[in-house]
């Protein structure tokens, strides 16, 4: 079976996000913001897939899926990839430089300031920064200093004329300061980085030594971001967590990124300090690092900088009414995030909070905002004496320290707190308002395919089911049982529920199209997820291409699926939209003979999701919405805007418009805003 290799197929996914920065069409700023994203996708990338490379090197020798050569072999093809993306990289970000200045907006740095400037910087640096800064002196004497990942550093190099004296010190660029500090000089605009303020202020720092030269360099390294949970069983969960918590930040380095201009003895100085080794775990690059920061970089009050205003838009069976549950029980509504706006899930909930009929609130949480409002609305409706049940996943990568806080807070505000489930994620997205009338119990329940966050909701695209179906809500009622009760596991008609059941669902899904392909009947799927990488499913696809089966793939991230062979998956096209919104709904279209077959589901068809994990996809079975999620499809699939043709050579190969261009994510917003107007 022939596959592509999933870390590789990852690199070329986020060489379509460093193409959006690369985009001439794409306004400036978002494409600066771009170079962030990119960035911290990279750093996230190094953290788990590298890592977890890093520690099979010397264990596994055999070849790997998708790749012809050993672990090692595919670390430095990693390697290379990153090198070549970081050239198209740094001419970018000169290039956006370049783009600023003809807006009489220039980035100036330590070596170029005027005295203006100067006299500004040294009453920032002086009555702001400098208490913020802590140099550390690096002899051989004292240990080093344990860093900090995802921090940036200095590293300074103090020399004495004649080149005999030097010494060696750190400095953190401190993380409460904005990475950007602006000037306004008459007409023009002029923007530093916190680094070049920092270096500008060097003499100042080590004032107490008399070196003629101090010159500072930047570098930045990454750790291995795996959680070791171990077996005690005198420690909670939490606690558990939160002690891996404290290890993750020892955890070894696996990438040291560097300013190329870094003296000799400076590098190796490091280097042997983090006990690194050039040219396997070293990556230089240019003057800045922590691009990631770069997701805020200022706008400069300029709107053309920027995309064209797109505020989610009403919902027409949800916007002016009194109670948004009673429009629930009486019909099926579909949310489209960012095109729709997320406060309706808030509301829901906040309605829910002071009904008196509602007795029981149950949410399953992987990742809220910092500031959650969805946490305030549970909070609310605890203190107006409702049962709120929270399942909330510790274990969700990188929001374990906001999952923790969260867990903390709900349970001293009296709300019953869940840790998951033993050795699985909780990965759904679901939540349930049990409801009395008339004895009568209703259930009003949310099936999402994205996370209960009012942040990510702006810029992530994700659909979500809010619906009274009594077949969907026991069924989802039996979920919320199984994550309360880990023995009770339930069977599922409607749901698609891993790990039970979810792959015998989709195969027995996809040998249905094969059976009709056999008949000579049309047979086809429409997939939209975020990641294919299950060799069993990937296969399955290849049995149904060659039995004749059509399918459709839009697949934003990782890819494992050959499209296009002769023989094994020519019936197969796969696509790729990166844009403005982040596409993150997945759903499922099956064409059933004439009498298609909707799902929308938390899950991506990678073996963490299908085997792993507790995910739910739920079946529409509303035709307005199926319609709805229908047209979704169709907009994209029609897209010659932003779209790439997922190809084995990974070249991210634009889709080439035949007639007039097609702007799926732009033609989907004037989809929703005409809909809300019209209804």
């Amino acid at each position: 079976m022939e596959l592509i290799n999933r870390e590789l197929s990852w690199l070329a996914f986020n060489e379509r996000v460093l193409q959006e920065a690369m985009d001439t069409k794409v306004p400036v700023v978002e494409r600066m913001r771009f170079l962030g994203i990119y960035s911290n996708n990279l750093d996230e990338f190094f953290r788990v897939r590298v890592a977890n490379i890093r520690r099979i090197i010397g264990v596994q020798k055999k070849q790997i899926a998708g790749f012809s050569g050993t672990p090692t072999e595919l670390y430095n093809e990693i390697r290379k990839t990153v090198m070549k993306q970081q050239l198209k990289f740094e001419s970018t970000y000169q290039q956006l430089l370049s783009e600023l200045e003809k807006h009489s907006i220039f980035h100036v740095d330590d070596t170029n300031c005027s005295g203006t400037m100067l006299a500004e910087l040294s009453n920032y640096f002086n009555t702001k920064l400098k208490h913020a800064i802590v140099p550390i002196i690096l002899e051989k004497s004292t240990p080093f200093p344990r860093l900090k990942d995802s921090s940036i550093y200095l590293a300074v190099r103090m020399l004495s004329e004649n080149k005999k004296t030097v010494k060696f010190a750190l400095i953190k660029i401190p993380s409460e300061f904005p990475r950007f500090y602006r000037i306004k000089e008459g007409e023009k605009e002029y923007v530093l980085l916190l680094d070049d303020i920092i270096r500008l202020h060097l003499k100042n720092i080590f004032s107490i030594f008399t070196f003629d030269t101090v010159e500072a360099y930047t570098f930045k390294f990454t750790r291995d971001a795996e959680l070791n949970l171990d077996d005690d069983l005198a420690f909670t969960l939490i606690e558990k967590i939160e002690k891996s918590l404290k290890q993750r930040k020892k955890g070894k380095p696996v990438r040291f990124v560097y300013d190329e201009k870094m003296p000799k003895d400076l590098l190796d100085h490091l280097l042997k300090s983090l006990n690194l080794k050039f040219g396997i775990n070293t990556i230089p690059g240019g003057k800045y690092h922590n691009f990631k920061d770069f997701m805020s970089f200022p706008s400069f009050e300029h709107p053309e900088f920027l995309y064209p205003a797109q505020p989610p838009v009403n919902h027409p069976d949800l916007e002016g009414q009194k109670s948004l549950i009673k429009t629930i029980l009486a019909k099926d509504v579909l949310l489209h995030f960012p095109y729709q706006r997320f406060d309706y899930v808030v509301d829901v909930l906040r309605e829910a909070a002071i009904d008196p009929k509602v007795t029981f609130i149950k949410i399953n949480v992987y990742r809220v905002a910092a500031h959650s409002q969805i946490m305030n609305a549970l909070m609310s409706a605890v203190l107006n004496g409702k049962n709120v049940t929270v399942v909330l996943e510790l274990q969700a990568r990188f929001d374990e320290e906001n999952n923790v806080f969260w867990a903390n807070n709900l349970r001293e505000n009296g709300a019953k707190v869940i840790y998951g489930v033993q050795d699985l994620k909780v990965h759904s997205k679901l939540m349930q308002i049990t409801r009395v009338s008339n004895r009568q119990e209703q259930l009003i329940t949310y099936v999402g395919t994205g996370n209960f966050n009012e942040k990510t909701a702006l810029i992530y695209s994700d659909i979500s089911l809010l619906t009274a179906n009594i077949a969907i809500s026991r069924e989802v009622k039996k979920v919320f049982r199984l994550l309360e009760n880990n023995l009770d596991r339930g069977i599922f008609k409607e749901l698609i529920v891993s790990p039970f059941n979810t792959r015998r669902k989709f195969n027995a899904l996809i040998d249905q199209e094969i059976a009709f392909a056999k008949k000579d009947l049309p047979a086809s799927i429409r997939i939209k997820i975020n990641n294919l990488t299950d060799p069993k499913l990937i296969d399955k696809l290849y049995e149904a291409s060659q039995a004749g089966v059509k399918i459709q793939m839009i697949i934003r991230g990782i890819c494992g699926l050959v499209p296009g062979v002769k023989g094994m998956s020519e019936n197969i096209k796969v696509i790729s939209l990166v844009d403005r919104y982040l596409e993150h709904a997945r759903f499922f279209i099956f064409r059933n003979n004439g009498n298609p077959i909707y799902y929308i589901s938390s899950a991506d068809w990678m073996e963490r999701n299908l085997d792993k994990r507790i995910e739910v996809a739920c079946p529409i079975v509303d035709p307005k919405i199926q319609f709805e999620i229908d047209t979704v499809f169709n907009y994209q699939w029609k897209g010659s805007v932003k779209v790439r043709e997922i190809r084995k050579d990974l070249k991210n190969t634009y889709r080439r418009p035949k007639a007039k261009p097609f702007h799926a994510q732009v033609e989907l917003y004037n989809y929703y805003k005409n809909k809300a107007n019209q209804d």
